[in-house]
């Protein structure tokens, strides 16, 4: 089932979660525990990230250093569909631009298309650490408005070879991102908002939205949408806070704000039991009163920590 289809006939707020490929080498299961644990609270959908290759210097005989290309959580593709199969619950992979080719993209998209697997989340993800800004993948996109148009382009039975005959359609539900405080990048919000209306006039089904801390950024972010001409459902992206260091590095990392009122509780904390305490009641507070103003969807970001999740779910689903 599609994820659209899902919020537009539930009359009420459904709950969702995002999960973590396991790093190459590791087994799958961390990633089913916590499936296993979260299930119990008819979850609507999940998740599942699209990590990009990075890149690696290691030293070889001589003392030179070799460039390597790596991609440490590969199996997006694969992971999807199991979890698709094993517990009849749509699954959404990330599709991204960086360190992908419109031609890898395509038959990525292919792939999910032959095992079952309907929805996506179109991003353009990072850019390697390396370059301060983002470079695209030679053949690659540039922004996810172009990856969203690609994907409604196979909905129409256009492939990248135009010498392919009779097409079979691969019909995806899209879903964006957007940013209640703004992507670091935009110069402004207005910005912001612009590139994300292109990304639905694109094609784009939904919005699920950045991490934030204060419900009053989000309902703003809402309310400005909707004046741009913005009509697709927002579903709101819920962080519990899992460690005392957070409340620094997720500002950084996401450009984000912590309220005062929130921060200051956590700096009380002596332990990252006790922060994680206070950042799951944070979350329940704030899941409660985005339900109250009937929210489509609570959306969970847990990189694969399901006690905090499962605490929020409990509380409020």
């Amino acid at each position: 089932m599609k994820v659209i289809d899902i919020i537009q006939q539930a009359g009420k707020t459904v709950f969702s979660f995002e999960l973590l490929p396991p790093l190459k080498g590791q087994k799958s299961d961390k990633l089913y525990r916590t499936i296993d644990e979260l299930i119990e609270y008819n979850p609507q959908y999940i998740n599942i990230t699209t990590h990009r290759d990075e890149v690696e210097f290691r030293e070889i005989p001589g003392g030179l250093l070799e460039k390597r290309i790596v991609r440490k959580r590969p199996g997006t593709v694969a992971i999807a569909a199991a979890i698709q199969y094993a517990y009849k619950i749509p699954v959404v992979p990330h599709v991204v631009c960086g360190g992908f080719t419109k031609e890898e993209t395509e038959n990525m998209l292919l792939d999910l298309n032959f095992l079952g697997v309907n929805n996506v989340l179109a991003l353009r993800g990072d850019g390697l650490k390396s370059q301060s800004i983002f470079v695209p993948e030679p053949g690659g996109h540039s922004h996810a408005s172009e990856l969203v148009e690609q994907i409604l382009n196979l909905k129409r039975g256009k492939y990248l070879d135009p010498e392919i005959k009779n097409t079979a359609s691969l019909d995806f539900c899209i879903g964006v991102a957007g940013y209640p405080e703004k992507h670091f990048e935009a110069p402004n919000l207005d910005i912001d908002l612009l590139n994300l209306k292109e990304k639905v006039d694109a094609g784009a089904d939904y919005i699920v939205t950045q991490m934030f801390f204060d419900n009053q950024k989000y309902y703003d972010f809402v309310e400005r949408c909707r004046a741009i001409g913005i009509t697709v459902p927002i579903i709101p992206g819920i962080k519990p806070l899992a460690m005392m260091n957070q409340i620094t590095i997720l500002p950084k990392l996401f450009s984000i704000d912590i309220p005062e009122a929130f921060a200051s509780e956590v700096r009380k904390c002596k332990t990252n039991d006790e922060a994680r305490e206070v950042g799951t009641e944070w979350a329940i507070m704030q899941s409660r009163d985005l339900i109250a103003h009937k929210v489509p969807c609570l959306h969970i970001y847990t990189y694969g920590i399901s006690d905090n999740t499962r605490q929020i779910a409990k509380a409020v689903i």
